[in-house]
């Protein structure tokens, strides 16, 4: 027996596509210092094509929305887990959106939509480094809650 029967349903594509697109994510998300880098990203990735892929052969009448549904359900623990209140402000939602957008592109994958999974993997590195961009260009994005939170993260409090 091979290495590819013994990992039957799962392939070396599925789990090497959604290892580089979580590496591709939380490559980003690591070199800015955030929440959810390199390795939870691609786990959170694995994760949630394991779980789509195995939920396809559970025996009997499986709908695939219901396994979604419970990846969904179960990433946004792991979400919820990544935001803090700090006085009136609330960080870490981005890192919580991602991990939940990490999840749709594993889902992705396990459907076997893997052109599907870069394309959103490399739109949100675009949307994070954009707007980032963005932000240090025009001041005016920095108004409200992200401005006095780079204000404090200026003086050491952040």
């Amino acid at each position: 027996m091979n290495l590819a029967e013994l990992l039957h349903p799962l392939s070396f594509e599925g789990l090497g596509i959604a290892l580089l697109c979580g590496a591709m994510v939380g490559m980003e998300r690591q070199l800015c210092g955030k929440p959810a880098g390199i390795r939870t990203s691609a786990l959170i990735c694995i994760g949630s094509y394991v779980f789509t892929v195995v939920g396809g052969f559970i025996p009997g009448t499986v709908d695939p929305s219901r396994v979604v549904a419970q990846i969904v359900t179960g990433i946004g623990f792991i979400g919820a887990g990544v935001i803090l209140a700090r006085g009136d402000l609330v960080l870490g939602v981005t890192s919580a959106s991602v991990i939940w957008v990490l999840a749709g592109v594993g889902i992705l994958i396990g459907l076997d939509r893997s052109a599907s999974a870069v394309i959103l993997s490399a739109v949100t590195v675009i949307i994070l480094v954009g707007v980032s961009f963005l932000e240090r260009m025009f001041m005016g994005l920095r108004k409200g809650v992200y401005r006095r939170l780079r204000k404090g993260e200026q003086e050491g409090q952040g």
